[in-house]
């Protein structure tokens, strides 16, 4: 796994998009585009908890190559959930089919709550190149904390969608990432600490 090339790592997470692309193209059902933004929307979501269980699974399984290798290529995985939610957003516009429906529907819960959610993800794939992590130092860092909240809004965003039914859903997605990062949490700032021996 560790010798896994980036390239064909960008083929494997391309490969959903290319299906949906094909589907797009293809088609000749008028609601192909409705029936893509669930499973974009997803793909999306799912590329974004990987590349979060990262740093709580190296903590967890310390000395597995596993989690190590997913903590040096997280960064494709993060760049996969936005290329993602871009197609997802993309799609959600041209299944309104006028700016007039989106600026109306902008109230609704569920939906400001995605679009809060992309936007987060703007900046984080914006700087996410090997440049902009050495010309901005330690705020990399800072600003990719931000994901925790577009991790937030995504699941609201979700678990609203159907009304509240996509809750049990959401949560199969997004409990092993809360499990782990309340694990995380744990082992840094409440876990007893040891005594030093005399």
């Amino acid at each position: 796994m560790s010798r896994l090339s980036p390239y064909l790592l960008w083929v494997l997470l391309s490969l959903p998009a290319l299906g949906f692309s094909i589907q797009l193209a293809t088609s000749a059902d008028p609601r192909v585009v409705h029936q893509l933004l669930h499973p974009t929307g997803e793909f999306s979501a799912r590329f974004m908890i990987i590349a979060m269980l990262a740093s709580p699974l190296v903590l967890l399984l310390r000395g597995w190559r596993g989690p190590q290798w997913l903590k040096r290529n997280r960064r494709y995985f993060g760049v996969a959930a936005f290329g993602y939610a871009a197609m997802h957003t993309g799609l959600y516009i041209v299944d309104e089919g006028t700016a007039a429906r989106v600026v109306t529907d902008l109230p609704r819960f569920y939906i400001w709550t995605g679009w809060l959610a992309f936007l987060i993800f703007v900046p984080l794939a914006v700087t996410s190149t090997d440049g902009f992590v050495r010309w901005m130092g330690k705020s990399w860092k800072t600003l990719q904390r931000s994901t925790y909240v577009a991790a937030v809004f995504t699941l609201l965003h979700w678990a609203a969608l159907h009304e509240w039914s996509g809750v049990g859903p959401a949560l199969v997605h997004f409990g092993p990432l809360a499990v782990l990062e309340a694990y995380r949490v744990w082992y840094w700032y409440l876990r007893p600490k040891r005594l030093p021996s005399s």
